[in-house]
């Protein structure tokens, strides 16, 4: 068999063969025609060079692709896991929360609960409180929030309250919303003071200088400059989410390792629940000290959590600093009547000792009383709607992509004397605000305590 450079050496004589006979042909003389031959030859000298170098090609188009498809610099490489596939067997515990969720829509009241039908004839029966799924439900609905998302659990055991998402502009969104990632904002404020608290670096009553506005974004103004400069207590900076205060506790008390720590203690960087769609919450290392005090103080942008996490977060403080599993299904039935899952409590971590839960208990005390949700829970009057009942809390907000939009976060848990009931709540606004994540939580503790 020939090869390629014989070939290529005697391409130049045939083709000047041939269209010096074809132009002859042209002036009036007779036509040329090749011989198959000749004709099998001139094919295989042009296609066998095309060949080579294809093959040559080959391995730089495959890097070429590579380098199209690599994740871009500066951006998370965090993605959401593939929903998994969940066989109608024997369900764990995680199982069943991905089943119960995937089939919560269509959910339907039967006797005093709500129940699901499964592809084989069998039955979910939800742990829902049917009140408060149905007013909250409404709430966001009327209210017309371009992105909501409530849940609710029972701090003790993990049962699931309430879970409820809505969406007026792209009611799609709605299916994942609880499993998606959310920049957490100021409820990482919570994880800043079990990080000292567990140092036992601060208490409750820990005074700190700072400088600056309450809500501060930039750090290079936070130090104090002399005795001038205003203090607060950690209870009352708490409350009132004061930025510069805990960015200084992140940077002066608790540290970089520290915090990023406790942030995984508290179910960051990992698969906390294992065989679900809901995505790893991230709070990644800051790579300086004006990082570290973004961080601590919540504006830390890359820093975010799932509302199923967030609920099981608070729950955890309110059970002295035990997580427990979320549990949405009461029992999980096949079609021929096998039980494929029966709830029962299930021990996930502890976060923190149950010393610094009472004490960070403390801390989130005057959030309602006096401090970021104090309009919500209060009467034009000033007078308190919910005066019989002890809350702790939290809030955040920021401004966040994916969704687009303002981001308003609420946890609380109460009573504080005997938590029944931990619950987060998140709306996204977009231009003109509706309503705040403040108003969801006080209609919903509002329903829970009827």
């Amino acid at each position: 068999m020939q090869d390629v450079k014989h070939l290529t050496k005697k391409r130049k004589s045939l083709l000047a063969r041939l269209l010096s006979r074809r132009r002859s042909g042209r002036s009036g003389r007779h036509r040329y025609l090749a011989t198959p031959a000749e004709k099998k030859d001139l094919r295989l000298r042009f296609v066998l060079p095309a060949l080579a170098l294809i093959l040559a090609s080959w391995p730089l188009y495959n890097l070429l692709l590579d380098l199209n498809h690599a994740p871009q610099a500066g951006k998370s490489a965090v993605a959401a896991p593939a929903k998994p596939v969940v066989k109608l067997s024997n369900l764990d515990t995680f199982q069943s929360l991905q089943v119960s969720v995937d089939s919560l829509a269509s959910a339907t009241l039967v006797g005093d609960r709500l129940q699901s039908p499964l592809a084989d004839g069998g039955t979910i029966r939800y742990n829902l409180d049917v009140e408060l799924q149905e007013k909250v439900s409404r709430y966001l609905s009327s209210s017309r929030v371009p992105y909501g998302v409530f849940i609710a659990l029972e701090p003790k055991t993990g049962r699931v309250l309430g879970m409820v998402s809505h969406s007026s502009v792209e009611p799609a969104w709605q299916k994942q919303a609880f499993f998606q990632i959310y920049p957490m904002a100021s409820l990482f404020k919570i994880i800043t003071a079990a990080a000292a608290l567990e140092q036992k670096k601060v208490s409750p009553e820990t005074v700190v200088a700072f400088n600056g506005r309450l809500t501060s974004e930039n750090p290079r103004y936070w130090d104090p400059r002399g005795r001038r400069s205003p203090e607060m207590s950690l209870t009352e900076a708490m409350g009132k989410s004061v930025n510069p205060v805990f960015g200084r506790v992140a940077s002066q008390y608790v540290g970089r390792d520290q915090l990023v720590l406790q942030a995984n203690r508290f179910g960051f960087n990992q698969p906390l629940f294992p065989g679900t769609s809901i995505m790893q919450s991230t709070a990644f290392p800051p790579q300086s000290d004006a990082e570290l005090m973004l961080m601590g103080a919540g504006l830390g942008r890359e820093v975010k959590i799932s509302p199923i996490h967030a609920a099981a977060m608070m729950a955890a403080v309110a059970n002295r600093g035990v997580m427990m599993s979320p549990l949405l299904a009461e029992k999980v039935t096949s079609g021929t009547g096998e039980v494929l899952f029966s709830s029962s409590p299930m021990e996930l971590r502890r976060l923190l000792s149950e010393e610094s839960a009472a004490k960070l208990e403390k801390m989130l005390s005057t959030t309602v009383n006096s401090g970021t949700s104090r309009r919500a829970f209060h009467d034009r009057r000033g007078r308190p709607m919910l005066a019989k009942i002890n809350i702790a809390a939290k809030t955040g907000s920021i401004d966040g992509k994916e969704p687009a939009g303002q981001y308003s976060w609420f946890a609380a848990y109460a009573p504080m004397e005997d938590p029944q009931i931990a619950l987060v709540a998140l709306v996204v606004n977009q231009g003109k605000w509706h309503i705040k994540a403040s108003n969801v939580g006080e209609k919903a503790l509002e329903a829970f305590f009827r």
